[in-house]
Formats: C-alpha cells, structure tokens, sequence
C-alpha cells in the first residue's frame, strides 16, 4: 500500500471516528433557575370502571388470600404510597358519563346493578362507589379527582353529589352522608365536568359544551374549607379549534383548568394499534414518534390558552396519556388489558419530562391507568402482584413533585432509523427543598450511548449518584413469573470531574442523577 494511500485511509478513518464521537455526544446547559414549581399533581394517576381496573384491581373478592381493608388490596395500596401518586381521578373516562352516583352509595347488597356499555358489556354491581372510593384516596394519601356526569346526568345529580362529599350542613344530603357511614365531609376540590364530551361524553360541539360547562358549573358549590378546582373537559389530541372555543368562551375565573386527551398508539391506528411485546426497531420508533408528538399538543395548546389567559390562571391538566396497544391475546378486549414492557417506560418518562418542561401550564396529568388496563402500574394475577417498567420510572421521577423547575438547555445527537429522525436524548431537571439537584434523562436512541460533559454554572454541588432503567431488549417485560426482570438499579456512570459533571447515558434507559 502506498504511503498517499494509507494516509487518505487513515484520514477517513479517524473523520469517521470523530463523526461517530460527535453523534454520540450531547451537551447540556442550566440555562437558569425559575420561579416555576413542578406540581406533584402532573404524577396523577386514573382509575376507571373499566376491565380489572377496579374490580379484581383495587377492589377484590372478600375470599382472596390477600392483606386487605374492607375489599381494598393493601399490597397495591402499599406499592402506590412508595411513589406519592398525588391524584386519582375516578370514575372515569367513557364510563363516567354514563355513572348515576346514588346507585353507588348505601348497603352494597341494596345497590342496583348496572350494565357497563362502554367497556365489555359486564355488570357493574356498584359495590365500589363514592365511600369506597374515598376509602382507598385516604389510605393512599392522595386527593381525590372526580369526573362529574354532564352526558347522561343532570346539574342537579352533580350538585348534590358535590354536596354530599363536601357540605357540613345539616341538609338531607349531608346527613345522608352521615348515615352512610361518615358524617364529616371529605372536602375534594377536583372535579371534572364531564369527560371527553366531543365524543363517548355526549358528542358535543365545543359551543355547546362551553354552555353546558357555564350551566353545570354556576350550581357546582364551593363548601367550608373545599374551594373547587373545576376542570373542563378539554380536545382530543390536536382539536385546537377546540380549545379556542372553549378559552373564548369561558370566563378564566370559572374554571381551574382544561384538560387535554393523547394516547401513543404505536401503529396510529386504531383500528389495529400494534403489541403491547412483539415489535420491530421501524415499529419502536415509528411509537417513540408519536410519543414526541405531546411536545407539539402541549406547546401548541397552551400557545392558545396564553391568548385569553396570558397570566396562565388555567391549567391545562393531561389527565388521559399513554401508550395504548392492542389487548393481550386470549383477554376480553373490552377489558384493554396489556403488557409493559421497556418501550412503555421511556415513553413514560418522555411524557413526564414534556409536562416538567411545561409546568408553567401543565400543572396535572393522570396516567391511564393505574391498574390492568393500558399503560399500567401494576399488574395483578389473583393473589400475584407485579411493579411494571412504568411503575419504576414514577418511582424514579417522584423527586421532581413539588421541586422547584429548572431550565435546561441539550443538544443531542438524533436516533436515526432510516430517512428519519428524532432526538435522540430527553431532559428535565428540578431542586427541590432541600437544595439537591435531580436530572433525569432518556436514551431513546436502541444502539447508542451518549456521553454528556457539561459545567452547571451557579449550581453547588459535591457529589452526584443516580438510578437507571434499563434491560438487554426493548420488548422486555416483568411477568409474574419473574417479576423483577426489570428494576431500578444504582447508576454508576456519572461523576464529577473539576467543575464539570460528565455522563455517560446507556442506550434505551432511563436515568435520574441526584447532585448535592
């Protein structure tokens, strides 16, 4: 070989060299600390009459050879205190609007039974209602959001629904709370009016909605020591015209916030979404895409609350997000039961950086859904229990509740698969209370590491330790079988050089450092 080309050889090789290295190299800038706080209420959850959400979740057979109060499984209960779930919203979803709240109160054995038509056709014998629901909120810590029946219901079932919770008078509805069972109100303040009510809530125009929103909530009371937070129900997905409606239409001081409705469906169609465990690396990203796609609907629809409510009194609440598959083989698929696997969880911990990053609008969200039915938590197996890849990603990121938001600035190499692209890198970062620092990043990219080395100017900080998520496929899940096959473990890839952390983030992984 000749010297010239051994030399052009040798220069292609160390360009390609440096290529790579700089594809696989972010950088990321504190571009300040903020006034903003991350609200705890953004790590909420959703638990809706729906499938073994409830019943056979939550709530199970008296005989079950589990820790139980009254009917309420304590093992879950238990699970979901480890990671300060601040919210449930209940009872729904599409079947809220079809719930009549008084059939759910009482002795369980006079309750009227009723057909569930929105989700397998099951009778729902209406043992889990108001009280037992409010049961479980106080044993988790959590408060209570409830979805108000504005499609088949009427002003006056809600209004004294909220009385019955709320009031301390001695009014008939009060006292029939006290009968019941428990004579001080529960004071909830979230209440949604109504739900998806361009569609399973009522098919409504937003004009109309906007009335109806105005009409329900003039006799939506506030009662001693329980100030109303009322959410309207908001667009699915990218009905922006929706959301101006509704912003236009409705006074600010009227309502709390708007919600907004998104789901991942890894195929974009619904007809036929994809498995929840069997995917290709074209499927993975085509989902990791339409994951991404929140950043857009966040940005966008608060871009349009910002022109009626530039003081952003209004929050825009993304009480229905996740990933949503096909069911699992051999399960009612009225009951969306579905695995979760390690896709689930960077597409959890993606959506829950896109909401931090947005605090000053996204101020509540809610996980569909807690329990055996999409993007869950926790998966149960009569008296088998398993944490889920997602389960651990709201563990990791529980430190962020309530911390104070700051801003970050990356840039990242792309992931790509074929002609396209996305970032291959996400972030958030918050301090909370007692001055440490928490970042958490996600590597979307499947072959890949990425190297971070960066200075945080004005932060002080003297040691750095971390978690991480991850698992050898992406189509990885726990079992009950062996439960634990995805964990959290200690993050030993980062570490502090003279004033400058460096990082090396691991293909398809979730990490959260911890600086103090």
């Amino acid at each position: 070989m000749s010297f010239k080309k051994y030399t052009l050889l040798a220069i292609a090789f160390f360009s390609a060299q440096s290529l790579c290295n700089a594809q696989n190299t972010a950088s990321l800038t504190l571009t300040g600390g903020t006034n903003l706080t991350i609200s705890k209420h953004i790590y909420g959850q959703f638990a809706e009459h729906l499938g073994h959400g409830i019943y056979g979740g939550f709530w199970v057979d008296k005989n079950l050879p589990v820790a139980k109060q009254d009917r309420i499984r304590l093992d879950v209960v238990n699970a979901l205190k480890q990671i300060k779930i601040p919210n449930l919203r209940w009872p729904g979803g599409c079947f809220a609007d079809e719930y009549h709240w008084r059939d759910g109160i009482g002795p369980s054995d006079q309750r009227p039974r009723m057909v569930n038509t929105n989700w397998g056709g099951v009778t729902e014998d209406n043992s889990f209602g108001t009280h037992e629901f409010l049961s479980l909120c106080s044993l988790l810590g959590c408060e209570p959001y409830f979805a108000a029946n504005v499609g088949s219901g009427t002003v006056e079932e809600m209004s004294k629904w909220i009385e019955y919770v709320n009031s301390n008078s001695n009014s008939t509805i009060a006292g029939l709370r006290g009968l019941n069972g428990h004579p001080d109100p529960y004071k909830v303040t979230f209440w949604g009016i109504g739900n998806e009510s361009w569609g399973c809530g009522g098919n409504m125009t937003p004009e109309f909605y906007a009335d109806q929103f105005k009409r329900y909530a003039a006799f939506a009371k506030d009662y001693p020591g329980a100030p109303l937070k009322k959410i309207a129900s908001g667009p699915n997905s990218d009905d922006y015209n929706w959301t101006s409606v509704i912003m236009k239409n409705i006074p600010s001081w009227m309502m709390w916030g708007i919600s907004l409705h998104y789901y991942t469906v890894p195929t974009g169609n619904w007809g036929h979404k994809g498995s929840a465990t069997s995917f290709t690396e074209n499927e993975y990203f085509e989902t990791m895409q339409r994951c991404l796609k929140m950043e857009e609907l966040v940005t966008k629809h608060s871009t349009i609350m910002d022109q009626y409510d530039p003081e952003k009194k209004v929050a825009l609440v993304v009480d229905e997000w996740g990933v949503w598959t096909d069911p699992e083989p051999g399960t009612n698929p009225g009951f969306l039961y579905q695995q979760n696997s390690m896709r689930d969880a960077l597409i959890a911990a993606t959506n829950l950086n896109i909401f931090n990053n947005h605090c000053d609008r996204v101020r509540g969200a809610a996980l569909a859904q807690t329990i055996n039915v999409l993007q869950s938590l926790i998966l149960t197996n009569n008296d088998k229990m398993l944490l889920t890849p997602t389960y651990h990603v709201f563990d990791m990121y529980k430190v962020h509740q309530d911390a104070k938001y700051l801003a970050l600035k990356l840039n990242v190499p792309n992931y790509q698969v074929g002609n396209n692209t996305i970032p291959a890198i996400n972030v958030s970062a918050s301090q909370d209370a007692s001055g440490k620092i928490h970042i958490s990043l996600v590597n979307l990219d499947l072959h890949n590491d990425i190297s971070i080395r960066t200075t945080l100017a004005e932060l002080n900080w003297k040691t750095v330790k971390g978690q991480i998520l991850t698992s050898a496929n992406i189509t990885d899940i726990n079992t009950f079988e062996k439960p634990d096959k995805l964990h959290l473990a200690k993050f030993t890839g980062a570490k502090k050089e003279g004033d400058k952390l460096v990082v090396l983030i691991p293909k398809k992984s979730v990490v959260t450092l911890e600086l103090e």
